[in-house]
């Protein structure tokens, strides 16, 4: 593995950490408030509630180093093909480069390519919001319906929730998956005649967005006498788009360098841009682009991606820790979890290194989450007092736009700090007895009870705050997280930038089709699956 030595010592200190506790360290590094704070860009990535001492945060950036993160980074943002197994350049980034920039690919200016779409993305979004562009007789638009799957739908689905205070355009609707009901409950209630569909799909191939958006045209069709005016394509590959029947006036593409979870920035990003309009979005944009700037210049002791990756390798990779849990206290990122966890799953989901050897450490980590306060009414209990170690990973806004219930949000804040201090300081069977003592309780029931309200604490956590939900800081998380994704998979020396480990279920599901359908025979399936195929047979058609 990258880094062995770099490894070896890390792995001795995680020995050596796990009989520490947070609180101590606080005691013995009183400098650590400050220390293990990185601020930038308007926001604060707190990382002290950690069992990361000063000595092993130098060895975790010694790490960083073994590894060649920077030069890595570098290549990455020279659009060097560090996407070795598809032998193609990593350039997400470049879908938020500014008006002007340059980036130059086998002779070719792709950054030109990517603003002359931005521009036609601009100018459709105007003529709709606008009323210019209009359906079947000339009905304005009132809604949207974005047709994708994965990073086609995860991505503008969030950012387009996260950014609700924003919205002055259509109202938008997403579609995923296959499930005929997701696209039968869209649909329902909408006027075709004033209703815009976006067939989201990097290769137009994918089945589930397909079939979607075969039964979306046939909806249209039903009520509209044009419904092909009312479709729009997104792709990297766009003469299929027109192949499907939309006009190449309305088909926006994007490089094939660009990971569908990484697309979002680009003409996937069309639905959020209709909703908020070309300004908010260019903000968007720029908050991504600031985070680039900031990981490509800050040195990696005051790099904030650096510092929220190393304390994911921490946790996973040197303590063991399965999972991590994202918890927005910011009800607009409800679904940013969901978004992480493709991002970062997808990414690092790994067991094979570049070299093609198998991985000898853990890959990612399980990311999950929900956000806060309602997470604290779920599954708080057993981050608290379960037996399993769960790192979590906060964040907060320290202004609400509900400016008339501020002293709400004040409870919220409240909330999240609380719950970091607590997972941290935890609460000793001595605490809990003399408190049930205040309580009045007889010494027989304070024994009784005191193990059940004591916590064991030392659980770690990390805080990221921020002055309010902009598009802008909206654009900087989300490319920090990114950032964050290249980092630990340059640690591990694994390609964040494939997932072929998508593929295989995608074939078998083709093959099953026909036979589930009676058209093919059962013989050669797994005695599992035949007999799942059997009782599915006996049953479809049926209602009981």
């Amino acid at each position: 593995m990258n880094g062995d030595s770099a490894w070896q010592r890390l792995f001795a200190a995680g020995k050596r950490a796990s009989a520490r506790r947070i609180a101590d360290l606080f005691a013995a590094e009183p400098l650590r408030d400050e220390r293990f704070t990185i601020e930038a860009l308007s926001m604060l990535f707190d990382f002290s509630k950690t069992t990361i001492s000063e000595g092993d945060r130098a060895l975790l950036l010694d790490l960083a180093r073994a590894c060649a993160v920077e030069a890595r980074r570098d290549r990455m943002f020279a659009g060097a093909p560090i996407n070795e197994t598809e032998n193609r350049p990593v350039i997400h980034w470049a879908l938020r480069l500014p008006d002007g920039a340059s980036l130059m690919l086998g002779g070719i200016d792709i950054a030109d390519q990517i603003l002359e779409t931005r521009r036609r993305m601009a100018a459709f979004a105007r003529a709709l919001r606008s009323g210019e562009y209009r359906g079947e007789g000339a009905a304005a638009i009132t809604d949207v319906v974005n047709i994708g799957i994965g990073g086609s739908d995860l991505g503008p689905a969030m950012a387009t929730r996260a950014l609700a205070p924003y919205h002055d355009g259509p109202r938008c609707h997403f579609v995923a998956n296959l499930d005929p009901a997701d696209i039968t409950d869209t649909l329902a209630g909408l006027d075709p005649a004033h209703t815009l569909v976006i067939v989201a799909s990097k290769s137009f191939t994918t089945m589930e967005t397909l079939t979607n958006a075969r039964v979306a045209h046939q909806w249209m069709a039903g009520a509209v006498k044009d419904p092909g005016r009312q479709f729009v394509a997104i792709s990297a590959h766009p003469e299929r788009a027109r192949e499907f029947g939309i006009d190449p006036a309305r088909v926006f593409d994007f490089p094939d360098g660009v990971g569908g979870r990484y697309s979002l920035w680009g003409p996937i990003g069309l639905s959020l841009m209709l909703a908020i309009g070309p300004g908010d979005f260019a903000d968007f944009l720029a908050g991504g682009h600031a985070m680039d700037e900031h990981f490509r210049a800050a040195p990696l002791e005051e790099n904030m991606p650096v510092a929220l990756a190393l304390a994911g390798i921490w946790h996973r990779q040197v303590m063991g820790y399965p999972t991590r849990a994202v918890l927005p206290y910011d009800q607009r990122l409800a679904r940013l979890p969901a978004y992480l966890q493709q991002l970062e799953m997808e990414s690092n989901g790994k067991g094979v290194t570049l070299a093609g050897a198998p991985l000898d450490l853990p890959s990612g980590p399980v990311v999950w989450g929900e956000p806060g306060t309602n997470c604290q009414h779920s599954f708080f209990q057993m981050i608290h007092q379960g037996t399993d170690i769960v790192p979590c990973e906060f964040m907060a806004a320290a202004e609400g736009f509900e400016e008339d219930l501020a002293p709400q949000h004040g409870l919220l804040l409240a909330n999240v700090l609380a719950q970091s201090k607590a997972l941290m300081l935890g609460r000793s069977l001595e605490e809990a007895r003399a408190m049930l003592a205040r309580e009045g309780l007889s010494p027989e029931e304070i024994e009784r009870l005191a193990p059940h309200r004591s916590f064991p604490g030392n659980r770690p956590s990390t805080t990221l705050l921020y002055p309010r939900l902009t598009p802008r800081i909206l654009g900087q998380i989300i490319a920090l997280y990114e950032h964050r994704v290249f980092v630990e998979g340059t640690i591990l020396g694994i390609n964040s930038f494939d997932q072929w480990g998508v593929e295989l279920g995608k074939e078998l599901a083709l093959a099953l089709i026909p036979v589930l359908e009676g058209e093919a025979p059962a013989e050669g399936l797994d005695p599992s699956t035949r007999r799942l195929v059997g009782w599915l047979a006996a049953r479809r058609g049926s209602t009981g």
